[in-house]
């Protein structure tokens, strides 16, 4: 952290010393003489424009280490080539993705929206080595796939996954086939960490969404979807999307974290499925607002219990939902039901920390405790999850 911090400032100086000079040599001499006793006394010295060279060391450092990176992160992107069916919504024809290589077996990760309805797919190493692929698995809910080379004859090079939660301002750098240019690579920072988004799946019915999104300042565009690498060269995600209303980087991306890539590939692999925890719940914040409408204390924070899906196990658990309703900011909230306030034991302020303690600890078939305020008493519910409906 130390040297990351390093470099910024001195990336800082060298702006703030170019800033106050005009477009002339690195350095310049002056000199000034001086009456004093006993004659006068010339000196010579450097008027302060030249970039010091422990910045110009900094600069260098990061440089070699992108470069190094580059070199041996490169041949384990790969550039992902899908021909889509003409539909009522398109007219069909080649789709341009990025992935990685998973293992020496030919296993190959990258995003469902990728391949999703692909009848062709072909994959190109950084080398220009063009194999055809297969579709092991895909999980629409993690937004993820698996694909299949023929590993003979490949130099296969995975990747190394870091599944620790990266720190806000930790370097981020991208590398992946946007627009279909293959090996390109963008630098930027992690710019938030534990964002939520939607997933693809039931559209018209329940919306789940993917927890501890990073998003990153690094330039992610249309085919970006290969790795997002720290400063080590390792995984910390697979880059999913961009936030724009131009279709192309406006400095906010997003990507799903390597602690969920490494829950849903191996399953996806060995089983052709992953089981998503499920309670059957539907949630909101718990903000002042509510608080007051529900005569609850102005502090309280939580995810209230707006709605329980039949014979889910929120309903088999016994827990409940209120019988009013509440105007929350032009929107209509239930309000009455419980209010689950910790999971296992874990403080939960928020709808967003409950999806995201549920995704990260939550097991199939493995009960959890959920505490939770009900007519303005503390109590423990317990509650076992079970895999979320495919539709």
């Amino acid at each position: 952290m130390k040297k990351k911090l390093m470099i910024i400032l001195s990336m800082l100086m060298i702006v703030t010393t170019l800033a106050g000079c005009s477009l002339v040599n690195a350095s310049t001499t002056s000199t000034s003489t001086a009456n004093v006793p006993g004659g006068t006394t010339t000196t010579t010295g450097t008027i302060g424009n030249s970039i010091p060279s422990s910045v110009l060391g900094s600069v260098s450092d990061l440089e070699t280490t992108l470069e190094s990176i580059y070199s041996v992160v490169s041949p384990s992107v790969v550039l992902i080539n899908d021909n889509m069916p003409a539909s009522s919504t398109s007219l069909g024809g080649p789709a341009l993705g990025s992935g990685f290589v998973w293992d020496t077996k030919g296993d190959i990760v990258t995003n469902n929206h990728v391949i999703d309805g692909a009848s062709n797919i072909t994959v190109t190493f950084s080398d220009g080595t063009l194999v055809n692929a297969s579709l092991v698995a895909a999980d629409s809910n993690s937004d993820l796939a698996v694909l299949k080379v023929n590993p003979s004859e490949l130099n296969l090079q995975p990747v190394t996954l870091d599944t620790n939660t990266p720190q806000v301002g930790e370097l981020a750098i991208a590398i992946g086939n946007p627009f279909g240019e293959q090996n390109t690579l963008t630098v930027g920072f992690v710019s938030a960490v534990g964002r939520l988004i939607p997933t693809t799946e039931n559209a018209t019915g329940p919306t789940y969404n993917i927890p501890d999104i990073i998003q990153t300042d690094a330039a992610i565009n249309p085919g970006n979807s290969g790795g997002l690498l720290n400063d080590s060269g390792k995984v910390i995600g697979i880059t999913q999307s961009i936030d724009t209303s131009s279709g192309s980087s406006s400095g906010v991306g997003f990507a799903i974290p390597a602690s969920i890539i490494e829950q849903v590939v191996p399953a996806l692999i060995n089983t052709g499925t992953y089981q998503h925890p499920y309670l059957g719940v539907t949630v909101t914040s718990f903000d002042l607002a509510i608080a007051s409408a529900m005569n609850l204390t102005s502090s309280q924070r939580g995810a209230l219990v707006e709605a329980i899906t039949s014979g889910s196990p929120a309903d088999k658990a016994g827990l409940k939902v209120g019988s009013s309703t509440f105007n929350d900011n032009g929107s209509q909230i239930t309000i009455g039901g419980d209010v689950i306030i910790a999971f296992n034991g874990q403080a939960v302020k928020s709808s967003d920390d409950l999806i995201t303690y549920l995704a990260d600890q939550g097991v199939v078939g493995q009960s959890v405790t959920l505490t939770i305020i009900r007519g303005g008493k503390q109590m423990n519910v317990t509650v076992t999850p079970a895999a979320r409906p495919t539709s």
